[in-house]
């Protein structure tokens, strides 16, 4: 358990610093998203400017490397110990009218205009920067080796899971509490036999295969 510890805050410290060597003296959040491969649903973008001491974030790493209620538990506390967190989010119909890169860039602006504090660089997660006017420093696998975007990536999924389960009660035939708005065996079965709903990006071929079959089926019977 100890050694289990000691590599943990190690973890933590290696990722600290790579922040802090990334963005060099300038005041930096992180910057992550979720939700870009789902067939319905938003993309939710968070943006997190860590604590001064983040001792208490020794298990805080990339969203999908956590069970559930960790990410829960987690996403608490980094709310109420981070300097700020800002959340974005881009609907189905901006991604659908946009396409889903500029929607997720979109998404992720927004979460930096929903910061409290003003920040001079942007550590974002992937090959692309955010639509902001404060400058992007892209890293890849930016969520495992950034503490600032692993934190984000744990505050928007655990948003955008939360908007799911609620659309979930209302659309309980797709299994979006289950898949989340992603693509899986089920959520397809119910797009091919109940048809896309109005939060289903039509943009998506899976989702516009499903229209134009329920279309054939009111059509001709």
């Amino acid at each position: 358990m100890r050694e289990g510890k000691v590599d943990a805050s190690r973890a933590l410290c290696s990722r600290n610093r790579f922040d802090r060597a990334m963005a060099g003296a300038s005041l930096y959040a992180g910057v992550d998203e979720v939700g870009r491969g789902c067939l319905a649903g938003p993309v939710v973008a968070a943006a997190v400017i860590p604590p001064t001491d983040v001792h208490r974030w020794e298990l805080v790493d990339d969203s999908k490397r956590l069970p559930g209620r960790k990410r829960e538990e987690l996403a608490k506390l980094i709310r109420e110990t981070a300097i700020a967190v800002g959340i974005g989010v881009a609907d189905v119909s901006e991604i659908d009218q946009l396409n889903i890169l500029c929607a997720t860039q979109l998404a992720m602006g927004r979460a930096v205009l929903n910061l409290a504090h003003e920040v001079e660089i942007l550590l974002v997660d992937g090959i692309y920067g955010a639509n902001s006017p404060v400058p992007s420093l892209p890293v890849v696998r930016g969520d495992h080796r950034s503490l600032a975007i692993g934190a984000a990536s744990i505050v928007a999924k655990v948003f955008r899971d939360t908007y799911m389960k609620q659309l979930d009660a209302l659309y309980p035939q797709y299994g979006f509490a289950a898949n989340v708005g992603y693509g899986t065996k089920q959520h397809r079965a119910a797009l091919a036999a109940y048809g896309p709903t109005e939060h289903h990006r039509m943009s998506f071929a899976p989702v516009r295969e499903a229209q134009t079959v329920q279309t054939r089926l009111v059509l001709h019977g």
